[in-house]
């Protein structure tokens, strides 16, 4: 019910700036604001899309944590729906995250919020066995006797 109630905020509060907007500068000039907005926020997205695949594949060739290029796949994706969305605050919230000094702000805030929930949880190290030792009897149940 939240995400419904924030989905119907969100609805409200984008119209509202649409029709304030188109109030002050016309209906023809906010329509082409929308359409300039969208197109830089795609482009942006494009761009900063393919430096994020790139680092992701850099990470995994040197072996080392890939969580900072993962979180930013996800803020970009986060980012393509927003830009989606038409309106100018989904449109300004998109561009926010696909700045990568603004998007590294919201990166580092949830990594550091993943890092500290993660603390109490234990991990277990193991190994996989192929075959079970010699003093264990298997019994397969499909078996009819």
């Amino acid at each position: 019910m939240p995400v419904l109630a924030l989905l119907v905020i969100a609805v409200v509060a984008e119209l509202a700036v649409i029709i304030a907007v188109g109030q002050a500068v016309g209906v023809l000039a906010t329509i082409l604001l929308l359409i300039a907005v969208s197109m830089l926020g795609v482009t942006l997205l494009r761009r900063q899309g393919v430096r994020t695949l790139t680092a992701l594949s850099d990470a995994a060739r040197n072996r080392r944590d890939a969580s900072p290029e993962v979180t930013d796949g996800v803020l970009l994706a986060v980012a393509a729906g927003l830009v989606v969305f038409p309106g100018f605050l989904s449109d300004v919230a998109a561009l926010f995250l696909l700045f990568p000094p603004t998007r590294g702000l919201v990166r580092r805030r949830l990594l550091r919020r993943a890092a500290t929930r993660r603390r109490g949880y234990a991990v277990v190290d193991g190994e996989v066995v192929d075959e079970p030792p010699q003093d264990v009897i298997v019994i397969d149940a499909r078996r009819e006797d």
